[in-house]
């Protein structure tokens, strides 16, 4: 079944209206047509089998015939994965991966070694926006997981208690398992580049744990998915 996305604003009653751009995606790239059944969620969770009942050019009119459960359900582990921006289509893959994952939110963080071009971040959220819902109809999803504008890698750190962070670096740190299974809710993945000196040291004032891998180097596109996947699998549903 096709899954399109609606915000809840625009469920009323028995009802909801899709907007212009998933009502073109409904009638002339999937071909759907008045009474198929699809599947529309809001962005926070819930998702609801409906009936087309008119599709037009800037909208489409369906009728709700029943609430269902997600196919893929919410991480209780409820992950933030902090990290470094990247060229934009390294980083473009980690959204992706992050959803997919089951990530509750995305913070993209400049760093000191941050190669990627910052000054036009703001510009893309509307393509970050679109690779999130084009993941989330893929993978399941009901629930958007949320992304902000870039922030300095010093301004995460200063925003609030990182007991229950980790991060993860190619020297000077532990591994996970050395701490025990303590919980973890952000995980922060450096650049390219690496952190600096300084960056390490903020980190572990502040009250990150500073972790390694072993003797694996991933890439930093690598690292975010993998790292995702290991403490989903620790304290998440993957497992």
């Amino acid at each position: 079944m096709r899954r399109f996305y609606s915000p809840p604003e625009t469920f009323t009653g028995q009802a909801v209206t899709l907007g212009a751009d998933e009502a073109h995606h409904m009638r002339d790239v999937v071909r759907q047509r008045p009474g198929d059944e699809v599947s529309v969620f809001d962005g926070e969770g819930r998702e609801f089998v409906c009936v087309i009942r008119n599709i037009a050019r800037s909208s489409a009119e369906l009728e709700i015939v029943r609430e269902v459960e997600p196919r893929s359900p919410e991480s209780p582990a409820r992950i933030t994965l902090a990290a470094a921006m990247l060229k934009a289509d390294k980083f473009e893959l980690v959204i992706q991966k992050a959803v997919e994952l089951g990530v509750a939110e995305l913070v993209p963080l400049i760093t000191d070694r941050c190669e990627a071009n910052t000054k036009h971040a703001e510009k893309r959220m509307v393509r970050w926006q679109r690779i999130i819902l084009d993941a989330s109809k893929q993978c399941g999803r009901a629930t958007l997981m949320k992304i902000g504008e870039p922030v300095k890698f010093q301004t995460m750190l200063a925003a609030g208690d990182n007991t229950e962070t980790v991060l993860f670096a190619e020297r000077d740190g532990e591994r996970l398992g050395d701490g025990g299974r303590n919980v973890i809710r952000t995980v922060v993945i450096g650049p390219e580049g690496g952190w600096s000196d300084a960056e390490i040291d903020a980190a572990r004032a502040t009250g990150c744990r500073i972790i390694t891998l072993g003797g694996r180097i991933l890439r930093a596109e690598t690292a975010a998915i993998a790292i995702t996947a290991i403490v989903q699998n620790l304290f998440g549903d993957i497992n």
